[in-house]
């Protein structure tokens, strides 16, 4: 049995929070490189490109409400792009982290913790904002956590992924004393564990709401769309295939197991779904109504 207790209005509960699922924007990026070495005719039955070969994704944050916490699970693209950088990356739709959060009777002034999963710029670009020409913290109240291995790694990039880091999204945290730099599985919040990933950026934190008979994992990027789900199904993005398909094949097992729901961050569509065994092994079963 599944422990989400539907509410109306988009609303589930999970480990003693309301859950509500909060998109900040739609945003184009390659089909290819977001299926990796998955043939096009594939790909594109599930997500269809665009003329220049770009696909819809979206910037799906999770808003968490209990146990006297107002949580928020990665920040969006963010209002900081140029023109030139929003025509690029097809970015539309754009709601600030106000507007977004007034749809649930909150204001960013309200949010107390917010996790980033990563900080690539389209999971935490949210997290700051320009007032005066200056990134401040968007969340001036919030307790901010990233993961050692991740903020060290964003502050030495390759040059295969420097592109995706840019230090306006965590910088001013650290400015303020906001930035707490975990190292390992020590969240001080109550009803949620980490799980880690590698294979798409070094040190990926992943939140799992734990409930009594079941949880809610937050994919960020090792998962990021329904059509990710087949352990062969990656991303060109990410810099360890080989590590990202054993952290698939293992997180997978264990969500069926453990009768975990997967919320994605990217699928166009989708917010989340359950799982079951399949012919070809782990399958989608149900789409989980946000």
């Amino acid at each position: 049995m599944m422990e989400w207790i539907f509410q109306g209005g988009g609303k589930v509960e999970c480990g003693g929070y309301e859950c509500f699922a909060v998109e900040m924007c739609d945003f184009l990026l390659d089909g290819g490189a977001m299926f990796g070495v998955v043939p096009k005719p594939l790909w594109e039955k599930r997500i269809p490109a665009d003329e220049k070969n770009r696909i819809p994704l979206k910037a799906r944050t999770l808003l968490l409400r209990g146990h006297g916490r107002n949580i928020l699970v990665d920040t969006g693209c963010g209002t900081k792009f140029s023109e030139k950088e929003l025509a690029i990356y097809g970015i539309t739709a754009t709601r600030s982290p106000d507007e977004a959060l007034s749809d649930y009777g909150l204001s960013t002034a309200e949010i107390t913790d917010v996790i980033l999963t990563h900080l690539h710029f389209d999971h935490a670009g949210g997290s700051t904002f320009l007032k005066d020409g200056e990134a401040v913290p968007t969340f001036p109240n919030a307790t901010y956590y990233t993961q050692k291995r991740q903020l060290d790694w964003a502050k030495n990039p390759t040059m295969r992924d420097r592109a995706s880091f840019f230090s306006d999204n965590w910088a001013p945290m650290e400015k303020s004393g906001q930035l707490t730099v975990l190292d390992g599985n020590n969240l001080p919040l109550p009803h949620i564990e980490l799980l880690f990933s590698d294979g798409h950026t070094f040190g990926q934190q992943l939140p799992l709401i734990k409930g009594e008979t079941g949880g809610l994992l937050y994919c960020g990027d090792l998962i990021p769309t329904s059509a990710h789900i087949p352990v062969p199904w990656h991303m060109g993005y990410d810099n360890q295939p080989l590590v990202i398909m054993a952290e698939k094949e293992t997180t997978l097992k264990m969500a069926v197991e453990k009768n975990w729901t997967l919320y994605f961050e990217h699928d166009p569509t989708i917010a989340a779904v359950t799982l079951k065994e399949g012919r070809k092994g782990v399958e989608m079963d149900q789409v989980v109504a946000f």
